[in-house]
């Protein structure tokens, strides 16, 4: 049984306002998504990386392995239209590589701050359950708007009961196979903000929660790169090499 990591790293970041996609931004002289790749390179449970590439930057994807010593990236997938089209093309890319009960990460590229623990964890889960999704509680207030209303509210969802999901996550291959080409085939799960969490469970799939982290943020507009600088250099012995 082998573990690959399938590394997202299709979109192209219009939010955060760069002349480049925010997964190549350079960060202290090092790709947002090299910090990314790094994590999973370490893992010593991670096999290999699969890496799913806006179009036209698989090159550099190739480039920067050699450059930084990712010695685990073994594919480089062409991305989609969307963010499930992408992991549609990856999970597609491997079906000639991987066995039915051999285990996928799919992970954001633009998440680079995965810690060892949480991976260890996702593994774990997913090798007893056949699923896992990093999680953490929710620790602010939720209140639904009110539909007649929406300057108002009424009623609030008690955070005890909900919890955030992120990446990384992890499948079955066979499983995530076979529900992302029914869920493609049906048109179901696909559209809008949708991922494999929620594909899953809008084909009848039961998740199971592994651990999160705080510091597993999503670097989405300039404010999070600050963060993620910010983070790095306090945590350097933790995170840099």
């Amino acid at each position: 049984m082998r573990t690959v990591a399938l590394i997202v790293a299709g979109g192209a970041g219009t939010r955060m306002g760069q002349d480049i996609p925010k997964q190549f931004i350079n960060v202290f002289d090092r790709p947002v998504l090299v910090y990314t790749l790094e994590s999973f390179q370490r893992h010593p449970e991670v096999d290999a990386i699969e890496v799913v590439c806006i179009d036209g930057w698989s090159a550099v994807v190739e480039a920067y392995a050699k450059q930084f010593n990712i010695t685990k990236l073994k594919w480089v997938a062409p991305g989609g239209k969307s963010v499930q089209e992408s992991i549609h093309n990856g999970v597609e890319h491997l079906t000639n590589e991987l066995d039915d009960g051999d285990i996928v990460i799919i992970h954001d590229g633009i998440r680079p701050l995965t810690d060892s623990a949480v991976l260890t964890d996702v593994i774990r889960v997913c090798k007893r359950y056949g699923n896992a999704v990093t999680s953490t509680p929710y620790n602010e207030q939720i209140f639904l708007v009110d539909q007649g209303d929406p300057s108002t509210t009424t009623q609030y969802i008690p955070r005890e009961v909900i919890r955030r999901v992120s990446t990384p996550q992890a499948y079955r291959f066979g499983k995530l196979r076979d529900v992302y080409r029914k869920a493609f085939a049906q048109g179901i799960g696909i559209g809008g903000s949708s991922y494999t969490n929620t594909l899953m469970v809008d084909m009848g799939e039961r998740l199971h929660f592994a651990e999160g982290s705080d510091k597993n943020i999503k670097l989405t507009t300039r404010a999070d790169l600050e963060l993620f600088k910010a983070y790095i250099t306090s945590d350097e012995d933790s995170w840099l090499k």
